[in-house]
């Protein structure tokens, strides 16, 4: 599933190819025909990003919102724009671009009352201007459940995926069994500041990168990463492999459904 890095560089594609001008906009596949009707033709005025979430406004007082979940994929093309195919859920195009939206878990058209509704029930995003962190941590520091747990936990924080959620708690070691309760005022604000720049990195490079200048490849003689996630990392799906600081070897467990990745020569309880 795409990370919140994603969703937040989608928004600004978006506004950067359709922005101010009208759209031709449809549902080729038709399971979004009747709402592709009434903003054919309509200039996009607004696009943003809470957590995983995409919201597309037209100048109206409803809204595009689009989760792609697992499976949800977006491309983007210059003209003339290719036949869609029957699987494409919504395309927007003008004399200069064409978008698609193929296979999301949500794309609907809500209310400004409905948009409401999603922002209030997801936590802080670290990549919008209103997020309060100290709301995220007012939850953390009550939870016995894992800080692993509660960083993956959307309505705790916004955004964080996996290889995230792997990678800040390796850079700050920070063991991922460590109960959220247990998890200090600081180390908290460290944390939030680090995935502010790195998912701000990761909306300008449209990649994760999260290893040091002193752990890249050239500065430590070793080869570059080759995974199909791209980026360099400490401890995503390293799992058996050395680390990069210690020379211990990565772990992996299951947690929450979801692989996780941790070193613990680095990250001690």
């Amino acid at each position: 599933m795409p990370e919140g890095h994603t969703i937040h560089r989608l928004a600004d594609d978006c506004l950067a190819a359709f922005g101010g001008r009208g759209a031709r906009v449809t549902s080729p596949q038709g399971k979004f025909a009747d709402a592709a009707a009434l903003l054919d033709g309509a200039p996009l005025t607004t696009a943003e990003a809470h957590g995983k979430h995409l919201f597309l406004g037209f100048g109206t007082e409803e809204w595009v919102h689009i989760h792609l979940g697992l499976f949800g994929k977006v491309d983007f093309g210059g003209t003339p724009a290719p036949p869609p195919t029957a699987t494409v859920r919504l395309r927007l195009a003008n004399d200069t671009a064409y978008m698609d939206l193929r296979g999301p878990t949500t794309c609907a058209l809500i209310t400004d009352a409905e948009k409401r509704a999603i922002h209030d029930r997801l936590g802080p995003d670290p990549l919008r201007e209103d997020a309060e962190p100290a709301r995220a941590y007012a939850r953390v520091s009550r939870s016995r459940s894992t800080v692993a747990a509660l960083l993956m936990d959307q309505k705790v924080i916004a955004g964080v995926g996996n290889v995230y959620r792997a990678e800040v708690l390796f850079r700050h070691g920070i063991d991922p069994y460590r109960a959220g309760r247990d998890l200090g005022r600081a180390e908290w604000d460290a944390l939030w500041a680090d995935l502010v720049a790195l998912m701000r990195e990761g909306v300008r490079n449209n990649r994760i990168d999260t290893v040091r200048p002193e752990h890249e490849p050239d500065a430590m003689g070793r080869p570059p990463r080759k995974d199909d996630h791209g980026g360099e990392v400490y401890v995503y799906r390293r799992a058996l492999m050395p680390c990069h600081i210690c020379g211990g070897e990565i772990r992996t467990a299951d947690l929450a459904a979801r692989n996780l990745f941790w070193c613990p020569g680095c990250q001690r309880s």
